[in-house]
């Protein structure tokens, strides 16, 4: 209901109030029809009866001001006046002013604890102020029931760190139903190793989830007639299996593809999120090195996940999963190599089959491997593990017997194409 000096003039509470005193009303009727409590109406009495000349309900609301120390009012225009210098610079992709990024510095950097709502009233009345663009809705709704139901699973191509002057790609796989980020990893160049080594980040982590979301990128599905040079007719979409599904189907994790760029809303709502914030601290910081913005990245990942409140969830993200863990609603399974494999290597792994030839060898990529303990022409699965060091480590497989074991240089077999 509005308040009461919106809907009745001083001389009609007056005209109620001495209709009151006279008994002519009474208090219950009389506090119905203003639409105020008990505490209320007494309080308008009172206040009559002490000065009922210059008895008004009016009031104007006077703005007050909240005085800070003058370092903290230095402090918040110097952030406001580095924001404002990003989004002059036309080779930064910030278009905004981010007040809550400006609120976390001054906690973090200077240790000083200042409400948005007076960064806010500082930068309107500085001129540090731009009005925000319409956005279109978007559904927030969290669709899972369970952690590890849904992992959303995306790569992002974009100017992280400008001083840079390169592109990257953040590979990211998100919880859905506890929105806590599970991997995040900037690379300079995007593939299937590295779309692998975040799922043997997440399933020896966190364990083995249900079901992976991601959209129809060549990494992730095969689609006839786009990733096909030469067109089989008796090889349609999703018959021939990517080497990121393969891990996925050893794991018996299920694929679920989206229909659309805007299906993937979830996962993206956190990268911008996580560009704001990260392209702001590496320009001001003067990072150009991807190792450096890793390491924002991770600091920037921790706050999201265990300090902020999501707006969907309305809890913090890790909170969420914790507790999704203890009163067992999480899908999450232990990780096991299951037989006839023997390592986290056979699983996480790149994969090729060849048949040896006369004399047990087989060629990648025009380097020649002697194959032991098999017969010539025999069949066999080559499950590939990039190691660190810039080797890689052939497990050779055959008939579910691993039957041999080598080593090779990643230069030489040119994996960069798997």
């Amino acid at each position: 209901m509005t308040q009461i000096h919106k809907r009745f003039t001083d001389e009609q509470i007056k005209e109620f109030i001495q209709k009151y005193l006279r008994k002519e009303l009474e208090r219950k009727h009389l506090q119905e029809v203003l639409g105020i409590n008990k505490t209320r109406f007494f309080a308008l009495v009172k206040a009559y009866r002490a000065d009922s000349s210059s008895f008004s309900i009016q009031y104007i609301r006077e703005k007050k001001t909240r005085n800070i120390p003058k370092a903290v009012e230095k402090n918040i225009l110097r952030e406001l006046s580095s924001e404002k210098k990003l989004i002059d610079d036309k080779e930064v992709p910030i278009r905004s002013y981010n007040y809550s990024y400006i609120k976390d510095r001054l906690e973090r950097d200077y240790k000083q604890q200042v409400s948005l709502p007076t960064i806010i009233d500082r930068a309107r009345k500085h001129g540090f102020y731009l009005k925000k663009p319409k956005r279109s809705i978007h559904d927030r709704e969290v669709l899972t029931n369970y952690a590890g139901e849904l992992i959303q699973h995306d790569s992002s191509h974009h100017l992280w760190v400008p001083r840079a002057g390169e592109k990257w790609y953040l590979i990211t796989s998100l919880d859905d139903f506890s929105r806590y980020i599970l991997y995040a990893q900037l690379l300079k160049r995007e593939t299937s190793w590295a779309h692998i080594v975040s799922l043997e980040f997440v399933m020896l982590k966190y364990g083995i989830p249900f079901s992976y979301y991601v959209d129809s990128h060549s990494i992730f599905r095969f689609v006839q007639g786009r990733d096909s040079v030469w067109r089989k007719h008796n090889m349609l979409t999703d018959e021939a299996t990517p080497q990121w599904k393969q891990v996925l189907n050893d794991c018996h994790v299920k694929t679920i593809y989206a229909l659309s760029p805007q299906a993937k809303g979830k996962i993206e709502r956190p990268y911008q999120w996580l560009q704001d914030r990260l392209v702001r601290t590496c320009v001001r910081e003067d990072v150009s090195d991807i190792r450096q913005a890793q390491k924002i990245l991770g600091q920037e990942i921790h706050q999201y996940n265990y300090h902020r409140v999501h707006s969907t969830t309305k809890e913090i993200p890790y909170i969420r999963l914790q507790n999704a863990i203890e009163n067992g609603t999480s899908l999450f399974r232990s990780f096991r190599v299951k037989p006839p494999y023997q390592s986290e290597k056979d699983i996480f792994c790149l994969r090729i089959d060849r048949t040896v030839d006369a004399y047990r060898k087989i060629s990648i990529n025009n380097i020649t491997f002697k194959v032991n303990k098999v017969d010539p022409y025999e069949k066999i699965n080559i499950r590939i593990y990039p190691m660190n060091n810039g080797l890689v480590e052939l497990r050779f497989w055959c008939n579910e017997r691993l039957v041999d074991v080598q080593r090779a240089k990643q230069q030489d077999l040119n994996l960069s194409n798997m």
